[in-house]
């Protein structure tokens, strides 16, 4: 054997043994990672889709979803302790809408118990009393259920002076009512941002449901459509005493000491 087939059979034995201990070496398995902390979770009732207002809902509109045991309170109802919840809750209807996947609270429901949609979802103590509408008198129909709203009274007096013109005046009645429906609409249709229709439901305390009976007696009633930042305003104790005689009011706002108008 010459020197040449030497050097040559020395190369591929050397790479062989160098295959063979790569090969050796890829087929080591990594080390393994630690496992991970699990979160301790519980069972929680969610909306399986979306659930509108006044909405009724069924077994199919329900779900139980995993929730961070650390998220949940009192107001949550979990499977563990009422694991009947779902057939609980079917036929109740929603006071408020629901989303996808939020949590069923039992204050965002009322069971019916075989009254209207509209009894069932009025607050204790108040009612619902409903008087026509226009567009001119509705905010050109840019008014819209779960709104609030100021109610206008207009009125037309005979002038003392027999051969002088009527006098019109203009006051606030009543302030920060909500609208329960439009026509026969509790809620806004999918898509519109106005609805114009000929009759309003509006959320009054019976003195002020008084007051919007006199008042539609004795002239024409128009809405003012107020800031969605006003849900929770306060009224004035001047608005609220006027609002317990069930009389009329002239209100002071902005600066300007007396709303009522009178035009010859």
């Amino acid at each position: 054997m010459n020197a040449a087939r030497i050097v040559v059979l020395t190369i591929a034995l050397s790479a062989g043994g160098v295959a063979a201990y790569l090969a050796r070496g890829s087929g080591e398995k990594p080390a393994e990672a630690p496992p991970l902390a699990q979160m301790p979770t519980t069972e929680v009732l969610v909306a399986k889709g979306d659930i509108g207002l006044g909405q009724i809902v069924k077994p199919g509109d329900l779900q139980w979803q995993s929730w961070p045991a650390d998220g949940v309170n009192s107001n949550l109802i979990i499977r563990g302790s009422r694991a009947e919840a779902i057939k609980e809750i079917a036929g109740s209807i929603a006071r408020s809408p629901f989303i996808a996947g939020e949590p069923i609270r039992e204050q965002k429901l009322v069971k019916a118990s075989g009254s209207g949609f509209m009894a069932a979802i009025l607050p204790t103590g108040f009612r619902a009393i409903s008087t026509e509408i226009s567009p001119e008198t509705g905010a050109g129909g840019f008014i819209l259920p779960n709104d609030r709203v100021d109610v206008l009274l207009s009125k037309r007096d005979k002038s003392p002076d027999k051969a002088g013109p009527d006098i019109i005046s203009s006051e606030i009645i009543l302030t920060n009512i909500r609208v329960l429906a439009i026509d026969q609409a509790p809620k806004e249709k999918e898509g519109m941002n106005a609805l114009v229709g000929k009759t309003v439901t509006l959320e009054l305390k019976p003195e002020q449901a008084e007051t919007l009976a006199r008042s539609r007696q004795t002239g024409t009633l128009s809405l003012a459509l107020r800031s969605i930042t006003d849900v929770n305003a306060v009224q004035s104790g001047s608005e609220e005493q006027a609002l317990k005689r069930g009389s009329s009011i002239n209100v002071v706002r902005y600066g300007v000491a007396n709303q009522s108008t009178a035009q010859k």
